[in-house]
């Protein structure tokens, strides 16, 4: 693997003291408001969808100030993972909630027959601890996927080492 000329810039990330500043100043307002919307969910409009982008948006431009590496390696795929499995249980927790109650998936109106409470609280619960989660893990995973690139020699590699049984394979016990 042949290494970059130094005239070559490999990595677009380079140190600019206003764009550090800026970052600093806005990031907490930035995350601050994502939360903001996701946390009113259905109530406001933008809702939990639009915040859950702002908080994934906010890494990004934390990506873009200090680095994607050091990001990376602050935010870590196992939190990633975690935010959008955690997305997904509580939305398939919720609908089997309202089955469990006697209604059909997401039938919220169980939930306020059972308890005698608004079926709102249904629609808070895809919408803040589902839906925001989800958008915010899926905006940092496909961030850092199209960071790491695709470099055709990389690709090269890859493949004739798959063909050549050197490399590591998909469903291979060893």
């Amino acid at each position: 693997m042949s290494q970059p000329d130094s005239h070559t810039n490999s990595d677009t990330y380079s140190e600019s003291q206003v764009i550090l500043t800026s970052v600093r100043i806005i990031a907490p307002f930035t995350l601050t408001y994502g939360m903001f919307l996701s946390l009113h969910g259905a109530d406001t409009p933008g809702g939990s969808f639009q915040g859950g982008a702002i908080i994934g948006v906010t890494v990004l431009m934390l990506a873009f100030a200090f680095g994607i590496d050091p990001t990376r390696k602050w935010v870590k795929n196992s939190f990633v993972t975690g935010l959008i499995t955690g997305g997904v249980t509580i939305f398939i927790a919720t609908g089997l909630f309202t089955m469990a109650l006697g209604g059909n998936f997401l039938e919220y109106d169980a939930i306020a027959d059972t308890f005698g409470i608004a079926h709102y609280w249904g629609m808070e619960a895809i919408e803040v601890g589902g839906v925001a989660l989800i958008v915010a893990g899926a905006v940092m995973t496909l961030f850092f996927a199209t960071a790491a690139g695709f470099t055709p020699e990389r690709h090269s590699n890859d493949a004739d080492s798959a063909r050549s049984g050197s490399g590591p394979e998909v469903g291979r016990d060893d």
